[in-house]
């Protein structure tokens, strides 16, 4: 049975829904993947039916060998079914490993909503409570994204410290870190 997320509506959002992505999902993604500012910011953008086919099968596969979970971030569509908001993923998970990792895009139309906070704080609560012996998880992000920040603060990430860049990562970067205790 597939693994299904929410996050509580707010007052001025409606509940999210974060679930497996599918293959139905691929006209999505590479209409989220049109915009400028999510292809600038990923490692690999989306820009065919093949590449949505290729990232749709290699989540699945991510999943079912239990290495890196990818939700797709889904709001009610007002006229049936849902509507792709966002993606978080859960990666460098490994067994009896005491720390992991939380990434996150959000699609242009969704920005500035919450989004983000909500279902990086949702895949959080989920990695704690599913995953024996995981205290940490480290979002980390390019120093020119202050959004990111702010979404990090909001998922009850803190500021610990500024990462030097590296390839594939040209500038300068934060990492922000959420402890299992953290988690309420």
């Amino acid at each position: 049975m597939p693994i299904i997320l929410r996050a509580p509506a707010t007052a001025s959002a409606p509940e999210l829904l974060l679930r497996p992505w599918r293959d139905d999902d691929q006209d999505a993604l590479i209409v989220a993947h049109q915009d400028p500012v999510l292809r600038s910011r990923t490692r690999f953008p989306v820009r065919s039916t093949a590449d949505a086919r290729r990232f749709v099968d290699e989540v699945r596969e991510d999943w079912q060998a239990g290495v890196r979970f990818a939700f797709a971030v889904c709001e009610p569509d007002p006229h049936g079914g849902d509507r792709l908001v966002a993606n978080v993923v859960l990666k460098k998970v490994a067994p009896g490993r005491p720390d992991a990792e939380v990434g996150y895009w959000t699609a242009a139309p969704a920005r500035g909503r919450g989004v983000a906070g909500r279902a990086v704080d949702a895949v959080s609560r989920w990695a704690f409570a599913h995953f024996a012996g995981l205290t940490r998880l480290d979002l980390l992000h390019q120093i020119d994204n202050p959004a990111s920040c702010r979404v990090a603060e909001k998922a009850g990430f803190g500021f610990v410290e500024v990462l030097p860049a590296r390839p594939p990562f040209p500038r300068d970067g934060h990492r922000h870190v959420r402890h299992a205790t953290a988690v309420g």
